[in-house]
């Protein structure tokens, strides 16, 4: 279970920019289906923090060169991971959400990486959400603007990185584990229809033999195995 977390974005850092939503629908491949999310959904979008070595003396490189904060305000309760990532692809920097819906707020960001005319976006991972006006937390300690960008996204994710394991790593060791489970899933259903004795015993074998692959995956301390 993540951690609900608010951090304390540097005040030199504020940018407070309304973006309109029509920047996103000029710029970014979104379809009728997604801008009607768009507008039902979202009430405005603030670009609200840049964060650089100006404002956080912290070195950037080509792929982390600033952090960019925006806050998303709903018209609801919450705001769709489709919306979000159109939003990401339109902006060549790393983001660090933060959406508000109500009285409650919940930081969420997704790995992201560049190297062609769209950044690639992955799945997005969030904290729980706090009320507004919750006590915000020091940003987390870092050499450099990667190492910062690392840190908010290791802070987010459903479990916990391994002694020396990158957040790239930790999230490709995630997702075959959500793989894995869907796959268990899938196979528990049919063994629970599958009339034929033989074939139950193999769905089980399959079962046994996926369940022994994800409890690894999912040890904080692996061993040798893996």
């Amino acid at each position: 279970m993540v951690e609900p977390v608010l951090y304390r974005w540097p005040p030199n850092a504020a940018f407070g920019r309304t973006v309109p939503k029509t920047k996103f629908y000029e710029h970014g491949n979104v379809g009728a289906a997604l801008r009607e999310k768009f507008v039902n959904d979202v009430q405005r979008i603030i670009w609200g923090y840049k964060l650089g070595d100006d404002t956080v003396r912290l070195r950037g490189t080509t792929a982390v060169p600033e952090i960019q904060v925006f806050t998303v305000e709903t018209k609801g309760v919450d705001v769709s991971d489709d919306v979000l990532a159109a939003i990401d692809r339109t902006v060549h920097f790393p983001i660090v959400f933060e959406v508000t819906g109500g009285d409650k707020v919940r930081t969420v960001a997704a790995q992201k990486t560049f190297g062609g005319k769209t950044p690639a976006v992955g799945a997005y991972y969030s904290a729980g959400w706090l009320s507004a006006d919750a006590e915000r937390q020091p940003l987390p300690t870092a050499l450099d603007l990667p190492g910062l960008y690392e840190a908010i996204l290791s802070a987010l994710l459903p479990m916990d990185k391994r002694a020396g394991e990158t957040v790239p790593e930790a999230i490709d060791r995630l997702d075959r584990a959500r793989r894995l489970q869907r796959e268990i899933a899938a196979l528990e259903r049919k063994l629970r229809t599958e009339p034929q004795l033989n074939r139950k015993i193999e769905y089980r074998r399959q079962i046994s033999e996926r369940t022994a692959v994800l409890t690894e995956l999912t040890n904080p301390t692996p061993s040798n195995k893996e």
